[in-house]
């Protein structure tokens, strides 16, 4: 009988606290916590799935389904996610862009012909066209950008003048042969 009494009046004030209003602020707070927290999910997605996702449909949807399954749909959409953001796929197509260009300078071809060439040389061993133009002091191979020597600092000729002087002794190459030739 005291326990069926105990249980009475534990049952009692478990019926009085439900009925008070201290459980109607616990309840709708907890209503709000829950509605904040789902809320916050969706926008999560959302912001998630734009850095993840190119088509602006497929956000859309995603968003979607974490409103509309509330808890549920953050799980699905975490399953079916891209694994990368859009970002680092860029970052790592331009690094492999990079990685490709430096191994193309690497390995290099001859213009004219394409025959595989070093670096160092000054002309095409197979066509013999002239890829780099040498130091007049050290003979070192130099780059067409550069205005001095870096290993005996002597300061270049413009690769213009060069090509006209080229070009004027060519014409008077060919002028003595077509002399030779009439003559």
């Amino acid at each position: 009988m005291l326990i069926a009494a105990n249980n009475r009046d534990f049952f009692q004030r478990l019926s009085d606290f439900f009925d008070s209003g201290t459980w109607t602020v616990v309840r709708d707070a907890l209503i709000l916590v829950v509605a904040v927290f789902w809320l916050a999910i969706a926008y999560w997605i959302y912001k998630d799935a734009r850095r993840r996702i190119e088509s602006s449909w497929l956000v859309a949807l995603a968003t979607v389904l974490g409103l509309v399954l509330p808890f549920v749909g953050v799980i699905i959409y975490l399953l079916f996610r891209p694994p990368e953001y859009l970002d680092e796929i860029r970052e790592r197509e331009l690094e492999i862009r990079a990685m490709e260009e430096t191994l193309a300078l690497q390995e290099m071809r001859c213009p004219v012909c394409r025959a595989q060439v070093d670096p160092s040389f000054l002309v095409c061993p197979v066509c013999t066209t002239r890829l780099r133009q040498a130091c007049d002091s050290c003979k070192a191979p130099l780059e067409p950008l550069w205005q001095i020597c870096p290993y005996c600092e002597t300061p270049i000729e413009s690769p213009r003048s060069l090509d006209l002087d080229a070009t004027q002794s060519l014409e008077a190459e060919r002028r003595r042969r077509g002399e030779r030739a009439s003559g």
